[in-house]
């Protein structure tokens, strides 16, 4: 990378530090989209961290009660907040920033949130959203004692580092339901983009999902524009492509990415170029094994054929042979009610089944489901029948 670039980069992370430290002393009103939150939720939240939210949608209707939260970008805490009702006592909340001022708005109400409550499942931990390994806190209690004044310094530090994120973990793998954010993965530089999103993939559990509010435009920003410390600051000019925000989760390993909600009119126009806000979701799980258990799916329509995040097509009521995985994955969220499953009349244990080639695109004979010696007639019963003549 050369200088230049360097210099780009640290001039794009300080003034978004910077601007967001300002905005948590002083409401800055252009930081945010007009975004209807669930009044049932705002009551408890202290209004002084509801003047200082800075956001573009509302990922807190996609959590489920139990789960565990993790809020990328948490800033003063009104989404976790918002999601520690929705979970409930059951359920648990991480908030992770790197701004000092934005985590000390969040932890400074933390407690008297906790007693309206009636319990206390919200926690803040200090950390970049590109490095959900690093805990920047223990990180400074550690240079507290031994500050960085040599060479020799600075390469035990990057040592320090690696055994922080080995030892104490900010966020550990798969430990996480639900991963949520609001207009904040545009205001990471480009070159962290893709480390961001595997660190998202690495904290989900199995099952688990995304859902990601941010601010996308309808073409490419211009490198004049992307240069401007202001506009890149403003959720503006780092903004994802629309399209290539979908293929970003998909690259990263995720499957079933949605669009859950799109502004039709544009947040801003810059240049002729529109920026919006979207909320979409994408889910962990596709990977593993494919193994052949005899299953089938029948997709029910309305389109002739779909074809799924792994290339395999679906024709309209036919049954297309699938391995276990797949046939579990495409009954849940979020194809649930799409496909109709077919088992096997005879079961195959996970530990008989053997590996199936799942790039075929293949119809399922029904004598596969049945088996080859299946030869079952069935009668109408007498039972079934009326006096009249009548069957059932």
């Amino acid at each position: 990378m050369n200088s230049v670039n360097t210099r780009q980069q640290s001039t794009e992370e300080a003034s978004v530090y910077n601007r967001y430290a300002s905005a948590a002393q002083e409401r800055e009103q252009s930081l945010c989209c007009p975004v209807q939150y669930n009044p049932a939720y705002l009551s408890i939240i202290p209004e002084e961290i509801l003047e200082k939210d800075y956001g573009c949608g509302d990922p807190s209707p996609y959590i489920s009660p139990g789960d565990t939260v993790l809020d990328l970008g948490s800033g003063g805490g009104k989404i976790c907040y918002i999601a520690s009702q929705i979970v409930g006592p059951e359920g648990r909340v991480i908030g992770v920033d790197c701004n000092a001022e934005m985590l000390a708005l969040a932890r400074k109400y933390q407690q008297p949130v906790a007693e309206e409550l009636g319990y206390a499942n919200v926690e803040f931990r200090c950390g970049l959203i590109q490095d959900l390994q690093l805990d920047l806190d223990l990180l400074n209690q550690e240079l507290a004692h031994s500050p960085i004044d040599s060479q020799a310094r600075w390469l035990e530090l990057r040592d320090l580092e690696q055994r922080l994120r080995s030892e104490s973990p900010l966020i550990a793998d798969e430990s996480v339901d639900c991963v949520v954010s609001n207009c904040v993965l545009n205001l990471v530089r480009e070159a962290d983009r893709a480390q961001l999103l595997q660190e998202v993939f690495r904290v989900l559990k199995r099952g688990g999902k995304a859902v990601i509010s941010d601010i996308v435009c309808d073409e490419d920003v211009p490198q004049e524009m992307r240069d401007d410390p202001t506009l890149w600051s403003g959720c503006i000019s780092g903004a994802f492509r629309e399209d290539a925000f979908l293929s970003a989760f998909e690259a990263a390993g995720f499957h079933g990415m949605e669009i859950l909600k799109r502004e039709e009119q544009p947040w801003q126009t810059v240049n002729g170029i529109e920026f919006r806000s979207v909320t979409v979701s994408a889910y962990k799980g596709k990977q593993g094994p494919c193994l052949e258990r005899n299953q089938a799916l029948i997709y029910r329509g309305p389109f002739k054929k779909v074809e799924d995040d792994d290339g395999h097509l679906y024709f309209r009521g036919q049954r297309i042979a699938v391995c276990d995985k797949t046939f579990n994955l495409l009954q849940q969220a979020p194809y649930a009610g799409q496909f109709l499953p077919v088992e096997p009349y005879q079961d195959i244990p996970l530990k008989q089944a053997t590996e199936m080639d799942c790039r075929r695109n293949a119809i399922r004979d029904p004598r596969e489901t049945k088996g080859k010696g299946f030869d079952l007639t069935t009668q109408i019963l007498d039972s079934c029948c009326t006096p009249d003549g009548g069957c059932c």
